[in-house]
C-alpha cells in the first residue's frame, strides 16, 4: 500500500472562501508579502472592495463606516502594524463595533530582520490588551478554521478579533540589513 501526501491546503484561497460566506465586503489592507494571494483574490472579486491603506489604524475607521453603513470588513495585515493601532483599537473597544483582523507574523523563529522582532513578540499582548479577542494559527491546517471562528465572533457578538497566522506558516522572508 502507498501512502501519498495530501495535497498542500491554500489558506489564502480557502481564507477567501470564508470571507466571501461571512458577507464580507470590503477589505483594508496594508500591502505585505504574507497576504499577498489573499489580497489578489480579493482584487479579483467583483463583490469585494478591497482597500489600500497607508498605515493599519485607517482600517478601524474603516470597519467603523462599513458597520454603519450595513457592510463587513476585514482588515489585513502584518505583525508590525499592530503597534501602530493602539489608539485606533480604543474607538473599537469604545463604540463596540465588529472589527476583524488577520495578522500575518513576523518576528518569530527565524526572522532575519531585527525590526519585525519587538512587535512579533508583542502583538498578541498589545491586541489583548486593548481589548482584542486573539486566535493563533500555528499550522496552515489551522488557519482556516481560526478565521471563520473569529468573523463569527465578530460579526456575532460585535466584537474585535484578531488572527494570528504564525510566521512558519507565511515564511520567513530573508532581510540583508545595512551593509557597512
Amino acid at each position: 500500500m502507498t501512502l501519498s501526501a495530501s495535497p498542500p491546503v491554500d489558506w489564502p484561497l480557502e481564507v477567501h472562501g470564508a470571507l466571501s460566506h461571512a458577507g464580507v465586503t470590503q477589505v483594508g489592507y496594508v500591502p505585505d508579502a504574507g497576504h499577498k494571494r489573499l489580497i489578489e483574490l480579493c482584487h479579483e472579486d467583483p463583490s469585494m472592495r478591497p482597500v489600500p491603506l497607508t498605515s493599519e489604524e485607517e482600517g478601524v475607521g474603516l470597519a467603523a463606516g462599513a458597520w454603519l453603513g450595513g457592510a463587513r470588513t476585514v482588515l489585513l495585515m502584518q505583525s508590525s502594524g499592530v503597534g501602530n493601532l493602539a489608539n485606533a483599537l480604543a474607538m473599537a473597544r469604545t463604540c463596540r463595533f465588529p472589527l476583524a483582523m488577520i495578522v500575518t507574523m513576523r518576528g518569530e523563529e527565524g526572522e532575519t530582520n531585527p525590526w519585525q522582532t519587538p512587535m512579533g513578540k508583542g502583538a498578541r499582548s498589545v491586541l489583548e490588551i486593548m481589548g482584542v479577542e486573539v486566535v493563533q494559527s500555528d499550522t496552515v491546517e489551522g488557519v482556516v478554521p481560526a478565521v471563520r471562528s473569529a468573523l463569527e465572533r465578530a460579526y456575532g457578538d460585535e466584537a474585535a478579533v484578531a488572527v494570528l497566522i504564525a510566521q512558519r506558516v507565511v515564511g520567513v522572508k530573508q532581510f540583508e540589513g545595512v551593509r557597512q
